[in-house]
């Protein structure tokens, strides 16, 4: 009933419901002490009102801006208050008039002063808004000043709005002693910092305190890209919760040939890239991101098919490649938009295969087939765990946006997958890493995966209470003390790394800092590669275990299972490339045979039915070759859908870049380029380390 509730209410927790319905019952409450008039009641009402607003708004709980939109927004609720203080104090014997008078007065001038405050903060976001926003690019030549203080600009109706407490603790001492002076006090109080809220931002709307204005930020901008040359360029644009699909590309753009560069086309990506040394320009607008000069890059790889595509698919001398995020026989890998670009880059064969029989426009001649860079990480089976029990991660996909069966396994299958692994016959240690969208959609995939959270962690317990493992348990306490203690240290480290970047206090500003520091780039990678072995370390290895959040990665998961169960997904893709057995379930009910027939990644797989009664057989495989009857189909698999082992899919990846170059310098040949006629040989003095000159001087 309460979870109920907590979704109806739109919030995540139970503080937070009880946090919702204590502020909306306070009000109703505040009216009734003014009415009666009570003054205790009042003031433990309005208390309450304060708080469970205050740490509403706190939580970004999604209720508040619900409230908003039914007419109940910020500025009515504490409006609201302070009328009822008013008849508080008209329902009062105790308060003179010209206190009543002089309450009614505070409260209309301080509303009225929330114009000028809301009108200067706003005229100091736009003009302080630069046409771009940056990661790893030197504006030092530009006019960036400094932000205003946080103080001022963060929550800053919240924070105006408060002010109004001053009055409202000096008209209620009022209205308990009869002492006049102590409303007038209050009220003089709230219009004075009321009337310098506003007037301290003002200095901010100065020349000198803005940066340079738009015209001025492309065209240094115009000059840098002249400067740097990028030859090739990762262009991504999404939604909110999309991030992780450019995000797996930046390893992969950091090791190319050239001179890379990552375009995005929303600001609300940004704070979600992850660390990076390449060269990040974000331009949301589309007049501006196609009058800047690309004229030298020749190479643009789009990760995802999304509208904002065409903003560049329009430049005629760069040659346009579809690279994805993921290889699956989903419908997304067959996307007939996929034929606007000049190259479709598929991991392996399968890859061709699947647009063949789409037939959606896509030419083989089209299709190149590079391999998938981010997997060289992932570490090859070497065969049967010795001296430890196996262990088995389940990472099922998400219930997507149709919420048809076949999308995941965790509502109908999931339980069963868990409870039939941590009740087999030889004990196997269980990895639950969910899709972090899993429950996004659907309530009844949030629930199911509750369920097996739930179920997990009392298997959990049950393990940790038998007598099977508790001399290991105690014979490995002392290790797993330490590396508990490890991970408090390198979490802190880390910690102290995101603080000595400082607070930043807007997108101009942020551009201006957030250039990259490669001591500071390389020491977050070595202590996040010593969290992850601190990580597994801090429990037993035959401890089951919810793996949830970005670390550690999946990849990570992959390295530490023996086998895995999961979707029809990338993430089966990825994990063929370990080797190591695999489970798919037919959440749809399709039958081995046509399961197997309609998704290529399922041929070398353990199929599972919904009640997973066939688990069993992959648990039999964890035991090596002799007991895997399907180890050779693997290795076929893991051909045809990622290609061969060599030349590595790094070498292949940069050399399909060259040659698409190449192909980009061939068509350019003869065509005139305007102001950057001299760049046909750019990529190639790119590769060959020739440096230009990095200094820009924007006139004027």
């Amino acid at each position: 009933m309460i979870s109920t509730a907590v979704r109806l209410a739109r919030v995540e927790t139970r503080a937070e419901l009880a946090a919702a319905l204590l502020m909306l019952l306070s009000y109703p409450c505040v009216m009734a002490a003014a009415l009666i008039p009570n003054l205790w009641l009042f003031i433990a009402a309005g208390a309450v009102s304060y708080v469970s607003d205050w740490y509403l708004h706190q939580r970004g709980t999604y209720l508040i801006n619900r409230l908003s939109k039914a007419r109940a927004g910020l500025s009515i609720r504490f409006l609201a208050r302070e009328l009822m203080i008013v008849l508080f104090l008209a329902r009062s014997n105790n308060t003179d008039a010209s206190v009543y008078y002089a309450a009614i007065i505070c409260f209309l001038v301080f509303y009225a002063l929330l114009a000028p405050q809301s009108a200067v903060l706003t005229l100091i976001r736009n003009r302080r808004k630069l046409p771009f926003a940056t990661r790893n690019i030197d504006l030092a030549g530009l006019h960036i000043p400094d932000a205003p203080p946080q103080l001022l600009t963060d929550r800053a109706a919240e924070k105006m709005l408060h002010l109004d407490l001053a009055a409202v603790v000096g008209l209620l001492i009022d209205a308990q002693t009869g002492r006049a002076g102590y409303g007038f006090v209050g009220v003089g109080i709230t219009l004075v910092l009321g009337a310098i809220y506003p007037a301290a931002l003002v200095p901010y709307l100065r020349k000198e305190k803005l940066p340079a204005g738009t015209d001025k930020a492309l065209a240094y901008m115009d000059k840098w890209l002249l400067s740097y040359k990028p030859t090739t360029v990762l262009y991504f644009s999404g939604s909110k919760d999309s991030a992780y699909q450019a995000n797996m590309w930046l390893e992969t753009m950091a090791e190319l040939d050239g001179r890379p560069l990552v375009i995005l086309r929303e600001r609300f990506i940004l704070p979600q890239l992850a660390d990076t040394a390449v060269p990040v320009l974000c331009v949301p607008g589309a007049v501006h991101l196609m009058n800047l000069d690309f004229s030298t890059v020749r190479v643009a790889l789009y990760p995802a098919n999304v509208g904002k595509n065409i903003h560049l698919l329009r430049v005629p001398t760069m040659q346009h490649v579809f690279v994805g995020h993921g290889d699956s026989d989903k419908l997304a890998s067959v996307n007939p938009f996929s034929k606007v670009y000049d190259e479709v880059w598929t991991a392996g064969k399968a890859g061709r295969d699947r647009y063949a029989l789409a037939d959606v426009g896509v030419r083989d001649e089209d299709i190149v087939e590079v391999g998938r860079p981010q997997l060289a990480g992932i570490e090859p089976w070497t065969g049967a765990p010795m001296g430890r029990i196996p262990t088995v991660l389940y990472a099922p996909t998400w219930e997507g946006w149709t919420d048809e069966p076949g999308n995941t396994s965790v509502i109908l299958a999931g339980e069963n997958i868990i409870r039939r692994l941590v009740t087999a016959k030889n004990p196997v240690r269980v990895l639950y890493k969910p899709h972090p969208f899993t429950g996004t959609v659907s309530s009844k995939a949030k629930k199911a995966n509750d369920r097996v959270i739930a179920l997990l962690a009392k298997a959990a317990a049950e393990r940790s209470a038998d007598p099977r493992f508790a001399s290991r348990s105690a014979a490995g306490a002392a290790e797993r003390a330490e590396a508990g203690a490890e991970l408090v240290r390198i979490e802190a480290e880390l910690a102290k790394l995101v603080d000595a970047e400082g607070k930043i206090g807007d997108d101009a500003e942020a551009s201006r800092d957030a250039v990259a520091n490669p001591a500071r780039v390389a020491e977050t990678a070595r202590l996040r590669a010593e969290w992850n072995a601190a990580y597994w370390r801090s429990f037993g290895s035959w401890e089951h275990k919810l793996v949830d959040g970005p670390m550690p990665h999946l990849y990570d998961c992959f390295n530490v299972a023996d086998a895995m169960v999961s979707d029809i997904s990338s993430v089966v893709s990825d994990f063929i490339a370990s080797g190591k057995p695999y489970a798919i379930t037919d959440s749809a009910g399709l039958g081995e045979v046509e399961f197997k027939r309609q998704n290529t990644a399922a041929r070398a797989a353990l199929v599972l039915d919904n009640d997973a009664s066939q688990i069993e057989e992959l648990l039999v495989a964890t035991a090596g070759e002799d007991e895997d009857p399907l180890l050779f189909a693997r290795k076929e698999l893991k051909a045809y859908l990622l290609g061969p082992d060599e030349p590595t899919s790094m070498v292949r990846f940069n050399a399909a870049v060259h040659e698409l170059a190449a192909k980009a310098e061939t068509r350019n040949a003869g065509q005139p380029l305007g102001d950057g006629s001299e760049a046909d040989d750019e990529f190639g003095a790119a590769v060959a380390g020739q440096q230009p000159e990095a200094e820009i001087v924007v006139e004027g």
